[in-house]
């Protein structure tokens, strides 16, 4: 997918289709081909799928925060003059979609989450692999899915990269305090926006209970479970992942 990278001013995104935009934000240790599945399916259906490259690392550091990333989200959806978008969020990217849809509802047709911090952010500060050797960062990736087997060389090869680069690192925690920081919970009641959760049964970073009391608190919210499946209903299930959102999109008729 990274061949497919458009880079344009500050901004770096890969996008496909054309019709509603549908912007997909990736999480803290995800890649933009975390969302590939998402890319072609729906690119082909009548929606423009686009999915920004988060500055997560080239912020400066001060900068590195939650607020910050929303402001990013803002600045291109300016720039691609795009008024009204449905947001979808994994991780980390389920938070700034969230932030984001706090300040700006008139943007934000929908909101999809899916293993989203805002809730609970014990898990991020905790479960951050610590510097290791190659197998302790392997099982911990893998943890990370139901089936430990979606856990590629190539992901456990970025992430072993990521925890043994001083400057990744540093960017990684300080994310990671200001997510704990900036707790949803009071906001939630006053985003009425149609709101779809994709939740896996078997999520051991942002636990089952979350995906609870993201629909209890949201008022417009529908939620999914997939079962057998970790933080990434995406990687792990595509195709039901696909076939959940598209119906919901369709009975809203987004």
């Amino acid at each position: 997918m990274s061949n497919n990278l458009i880079t344009e001013g500050k901004f770096k995104y890969v996008e496909a289709g054309e019709g509603q935009p549908l912007i997909v934000l990736h999480g803290l240790m995800g890649g933009l081909s975390n969302f590939e599945n998402v890319l072609n399916y729906f690119s082909t259906r009548g929606y423009k799928v686009i999915i920004p490259e988060l500055p997560i690392y080239s912020l400066p550091l001060l900068k590195t925060n939650v607020k910050n990333l929303s402001k990013y989200l803002k600045d291109f959806m300016a720039f691609k003059k795009i008024n009204k978008a449905v947001l979808i969020g994994n991780s980390l990217g389920g938070h700034i979609g969230l932030y984001f849809t706090k300040l700006n509802q008139k943007n934000v047709a929908g909101l999809v989450l899916t293993g989203s911090s805002g809730l609970y952010e014990k898990s991020m500060g905790d479960t951050y692999p610590k510097r290791g050797n190659y197998e302790y960062i392997k099982t911990k990736t893998e943890e990370v899915f139901y089936d430990p087997k979606i856990a590629t060389k190539e992901a456990v090869d970025e992430i072993y990269e990521s925890v043994n680069d001083r400057h990744k690192v540093i960017r990684t925690l300080a994310i990671a305090k200001s997510a704990i920081r900036h707790n949803m919970a009071k906001d939630l009641p006053t985003m009425n926006i149609p709101t779809c959760i994709i939740w896996g049964k078997n999520d051991s970073v942002t636990p089952p209970e979350v995906a609870v009391d993201f629909e209890k608190l949201m008022p417009d919210a529908n939620l999914y479970w997939i079962d057998k499946c970790g933080h990434a209903p995406m990687m792990e299930h595509p195709e039901k992942f696909n076939e959940i959102l598209e119906n919901w999109l369709k009975e809203r008729n987004l």
